[in-house]
């Protein structure tokens, strides 16, 4: 058996403020370490808040302090460290999705679906690229926030004669509570529809525009069951376990793969 300590931190996040973001995540993770859990999940823009000041506010890929300090935190904690930041790299900006290893090793997946009600789409270049990443035999999903929406993106694509190309889907937010019940459920439905574990981390509090997140950061299982869900608009930190064999007995039991339709993706 395979398991996934995953910890969800769902803080409430200062605005365009890294320095204190970070200080203020640091306090919130305390002395977590490797014997607690394998994996820390952030928000979205965790550093900054969801600010569309991409010009003033994104770091340089190669000299973020938000990049580094989570290379940091991973190497000292002994485990994974993901959350997006707001980045510019080769002249464009991107909302990336860091995914920083104890071994000081990057991976990062650019947001595809960027949102245009907040002119997301004019500040923020498009990412082109689905990313998979791989941490105790669990394959992971990368996604962000507004991705949540679209089933085709996230939809299981194996190839091969693999029947899953994925174990869980992780998905980083800012998302504001007048559309909490959507969040909540279209966790739930990728998770059934996919047949896979779903990470959701959500921030809380209220960002510069009065805007307010009431986080319902979830961990959901392969059956649409939560894990983790505490329902509250306040600060926490929870570990949750992904289980491999209760996830393949289910899978075996219940192969709707079977029956998926096959289809091409489109960049």
């Amino acid at each position: 058996m395979s398991e996934l300590r995953t910890t969800l931190v769902q803080p409430d996040l200062r605005w365009e403020d890294p320095e204190a973001n970070c200080h203020l995540l640091e306090e919130q993770l305390g002395d977590l370490g490797q014997a607690q859990t394998d994996l820390v999940v952030l928000p979205e823009m965790f550093a900054t808040g969801f600010t569309m000041n991409s010009r003033e506010m994104a770091e340089p890929m190669e000299d973020s302090r938000s990049v580094a300090w989570m290379r940091r935190q991973a190497m000292q904690r002994g485990c994974v460290v993901t959350g997006s930041v707001a980045i510019v790299a080769e002249g464009e900006y991107y909302n990336r999705m860091i995914w920083a290893t104890p071994d000081g090793e990057l991976a990062y997946y650019d947001k595809r679906h960027l949102f245009r009600m907040a002119g997301e789409h004019e500040r923020y270049g498009m990412g082109d690229q689905r990313v998979i990443v791989e941490l105790n035999g669990f394959r992971l999903l990368l996604t962000v926030c507004y991705d949540l929406r679209f089933p085709v993106w996230l939809r299981q694509q194996p190839r091969g004669g693999a029947h899953f190309e994925y174990d869980a889907l992780l998905c980083v937010a800012n998302w504001p509570a007048p559309r909490r019940q959507a969040w909540r459920i279209l966790l739930q439905a990728r998770a059934v529809e996919n047949l896979s574990y779903v990470i959701g981390v959500n921030r809380v509090g209220e960002d510069a525009k009065k805007l307010a997140y009431a986080g319902d950061s979830m961990l959901v299982d392969f059956k649409g069951e939560s894990l983790i869900d505490e329902r509250r608009d306040q600060p926490f930190i929870h570990t949750g376990v992904l289980d491999s064999d209760a996830l393949a007995q289910f899978r075996e039991k219940f192969p709707a793969w079977m029956d998926a339709d096959r289809f091409t993706l489109e960049m």
